[in-house]
């Protein structure tokens, strides 16, 4: 392992930047609009739900391979070019984003209806109740599922590798075919993804604990 990040060594945190990236921008990305899907779900309008729950099930049920190379493959031949890294991130985050959307879907309702009731005979309209009373609470709710989604969508990041995102998985190939030494190429790049996900896990069971 020591030889390989002496010899591949800027290689190796170059896919660490790539796959930090990646990851950052799908996380923000799905988590907004998982909220907004989420919203789409649980409002009184039978055409925003259905718009909502339409795309929540397509997502959900598609394997994300099978997006990314949608974007990789089909999207720059007849729509706008994308690179892998791009075609990668947007599969990334289109296919995290319905799993959020569920989770939030889920703190959402399992908040007490006496709280909306409660914000609306103050004078709150629905979004302000939605907004300001229900959404926070449901947030306090659903983190460590989303911690957990956070994390899968880290480890996830590694589909980059099949249309040349340049991530950390992709480096591990790279490295691999030259050396021939795959055991410690991946046993490399496994500490890496642990540098990563288990800080971000314990910090979301900080944030559950503060909250709580």
């Amino acid at each position: 392992m020591i030889n390989i990040f002496n010899h591949f060594g800027n290689q190796l945190l170059d896919g660490f930047g790539w796959t930090l990236l990646a990851s950052f921008l799908a996380l923000v990305f799905s988590l907004l609009f998982g909220i907004l899907l989420a919203l789409l779900e649980v409002v009184p309008a039978k055409f925003a739900n259905q718009v909502g729950r339409t795309y929540v099930e397509i997502f959900r049920n598609i394997p994300l391979l099978i997006i990314v190379m949608f974007f990789y493959l089909i999207v720059p031949k007849y729509f706008v070019q994308l690179d892998g890294f791009s075609a990668g991130t947007i599969g990334l985050f289109l296919y995290t984003s319905a799993f959020i959307a569920e989770i939030i879907r889920s703190g959402i309702q399992a908040v007490s209806n006496g709280q909306m009731e409660g914000a609306r005979s103050t004078g709150m309209t629905y979004q302000q109740a939605l907004q300001h009373i229900i959404l926070p609470q449901a947030l306090k709710i659903v983190i460590p599922p989303l911690g957990n989604q956070f994390v899968s969508l880290i480890k996830d990041s590694s589909i980059l590798a099949f249309v040349a995102g340049f991530d950390l998985m992709y480096q591990a190939n790279a490295i691999a075919s030259v050396t021939f030494d795959t055991i410690n190429s991946y046993l490399v790049i496994g500490v890496l993804y642990l540098l990563i996900t288990m800080p971000l896990s314990y910090y979301m069971q900080y944030l559950e604990k503060r909250l709580a």
